[in-house]
Order: structure tokens, then C-alpha cells, then sequence
């Protein structure tokens, strides 16, 4: 019985340290399992300091990372520009004109004209004025007799194959008068660039006709009307050739297009200031206009009617 006695201690003392041994290798394990898992600490950390776009919850509120870096949803705010307005702040409205003043709708977001060619607006030109005897106002733009004789023949340069024509020009001299003038008519060589060939009736509000050749300097204007485009087809037009022309409209034109079975035809302009379709397409069908701000306007029931101007209910935006 006393042999027994003594055994029995050292059994105890052997499963004791069985359960230590088993302890401690439970313990190593779960310390690998620990450290080889993806979202470990060190991963969590890395995750916070560099947040993945358009994941604005990757990243723990309190980690000190947070504070150097902004978060997702702060990072547009110095990002939002003129260029790159809110979505509040869409329309073009929210940009102010050049002179301050309120801008009609509708019109590109951009105060740009991606369209214009040699005669950019909110630039201002330096050339010479000279005069002319305008007659009743037409000219080389074929709009015909003008309402009022505040006409310009722009210099051949910068009448650009009639790209000028329709233009309002707000024109001063050295003295500080001056006058808004419409192009209607093409100042040939030797016309220089810049120079402007004002009827009498316009030049005489700026210096006396005597003085017959004056400095001036010149800018685009997009002025206020309440008038709207009208369509005038040439003569001799019908379904199978037709030469198309826009009058009346705010801002010079860029284009003239013609629908089609597959679209859109951009139609060829003149230096007498029609667009020309050789073969009829969409002649007498409908019309879109696009001004050099790159505003478009779609007219419709325009009708093949010879040297007959047909008003529409449009006009383009005020710039």
C-alpha cells in the first residue's frame, strides 16, 4: 500500500505536464493562425493610409493614418472649379458673362466658342475704320435691304469665306465713341486684317466723314433681340439642288445641316453666305444651325419657297 502511495504523485505530476505541453502548443497555433490572417493588423493599418477609390468605409475612424489622410469624401471639394462645376451648379447660368449680366437659357455649360474661326469673342481687335456708301444696307452676305444702315463690310481676311457674316461688332474710336455695327458685306484687298469698312451713317458716329480713316479697336457682341432665325432659300431652288441661308440669328453661324436616312449633312457654306446642297439632300426637309458657341437649334416645316423668308420660333442663347 505504501508503494502504491508513492506512485500515485508522480502519475499527477506527469499529467500535469501533459496539460502544459498541450497548453503551450494550442497557444503557438493559434498565435500562426493569428498572424497569417488577411485582415490582420498590420494589413488594416496599410488599408487605413491608403483607401481604396470608391470605398469610403475601408478605413477605421480612429486610426492615426485618417488625419494625414483625407478621406474619400473630402478629396473633391478643392477639386470643384469653374471648370468643373457641382452638379447644383450645371447650367451655365452659375458662370457670369463678361460684363456681369444675367445669360438667357439655354446655352453650352462652357462660355468658350469651340466654333469661331479668326473672330474669337470677349477679344478685342485693333484695326483702322474707313467708310462706304452702303446704299440700302446689303451686300456680299445677300441678306438684303438692312432695317437700319449700322452695317460693316469686314476685311477679306477676317470675313473668312462669310463666316463673319450676321456678326455684331461693338466698334470705338481713339475719342471713346462709339457705334454697334452688323456685318453684311466683305471689305476686299487691300483691306487689311482688322479693318473695318463702316457705312457712312455708322463712321459718322464715330469722327466726322473728313477724317475719312480712323483708329479704332473692335469686339464681338451678342446683343439682346427679340427677333428669331429666319430660312431663306436661294433662287432656283427645288428638291434636286437648293442653296439655304439663315438670317436674323444672334451669333454668327457655324453650321447648316440637313437631316438624312442616316443623320445629320453638314452642307457646304459660300462666300455669298448660303449653304449649298448639290444634289437636293434634305432640301425642303428639316434644318439644324449651330452658332460658333456650339449652341444647336432644329427647325422643322421649312418649306422650298424661292427668295421667300420663312421666320421660325427660335434664337440662339445671348452670350
Amino acid at each position: 500500500m505504501a508503494s502504491h502511495s508513492r506512485r500515485r504523485p508522480l502519475r499527477e505530476r506527469r499529467a500535469a505536464l501533459a496539460v502544459a505541453v498541450a497548453v503551450a502548443a494550442v497557444g503557438v497555433l493559434l498565435s500562426l493562425v493569428m498572424a497569417l490572417r488577411p485582415d490582420s493588423e498590420p494589413n488594416a493599418v496599410r488599408a487605413a493610409a491608403e483607401p481604396a477609390a470608391g470605398n469610403q468605409s475601408s478605413a477605421p475612424a480612429a486610426a492615426p493614418e485618417q488625419k494625414a489622410e483625407p478621406s474619400p469624401k473630402q478629396k473633391p471639394k478643392p477639386k470643384q472649379s469653374k471648370a468643373s462645376p457641382t452638379p447644383a451648379a450645371t447650367t451655365p447660368s452659375a458662370r457670369p458673362s463678361p460684363t456681369g449680366a444675367p445669360r438667357s437659357a439655354p446655352r453650352p455649360a462652357s462660355g468658350a466658342a469651340p466654333l469661331a474661326g479668326r473672330i474669337q469673342p470677349q477679344v478685342t481687335y485693333k484695326g483702322v475704320a474707313t467708310h462706304y456708301d452702303a446704299a440700302d444696307g446689303n451686300g456680299a452676305c445677300l441678306y438684303g435691304p438692312s432695317p437700319d444702315l449700322m452695317v460693316a463690310a469686314m476685311n477679306h481676311t477676317d470675313y473668312e469665306t462669310s463666316k463673319a457674316c450676321g456678326a455684331y461688332l461693338l466698334v470705338r474710336a481713339a475719342n471713346g465713341a462709339s457705334v454697334t455695327v452688323r456685318v453684311t458685306n466683305e471689305c476686299p484687298l487691300p483691306c487689311a486684317p482688322g479693318q473695318l469698312d463702316l457705312s457712312k451713317e455708322a463712321f459718322a458716329k464715330l469722327a466726322g466723314l473728313s477724317a475719312g480713316r480712323i483708329p479704332i479697336t473692335w469686339s464681338l457682341l451678342s446683343p439682346s433681340t427679340s427677333d428669331t432665325v429666319s430660312i431663306r432659300y436661294k433662287t432656283g431652288s427645288s428638291s434636286h439642288w437648293c442653296g439655304i441661308q439663315a438670317l436674323g440669328h444672334r451669333n454668327p453661324l457655324a453650321r447648316l445641316e440637313v437631316r438624312t436616312g442616316s443623320g445629320w449633312s453638314r452642307l457646304t457654306r459660300t462666300e455669298y453666305n448660303y449653304f449649298l446642297s448639290p444634289a437636293g439632300t434634305g432640301c425642303g426637309g428639316p434644318l439644324r444651325l449651330t452658332d460658333i458657341y456650339g449652341e444647336q437649334l432644329t427647325v422643322d416645316g421649312i418649306a422650298i419657297r424661292p427668295d421667300a423668308v420663312q421666320p421660325t420660333r427660335a434664337q440662339f442663347a445671348r452670350h
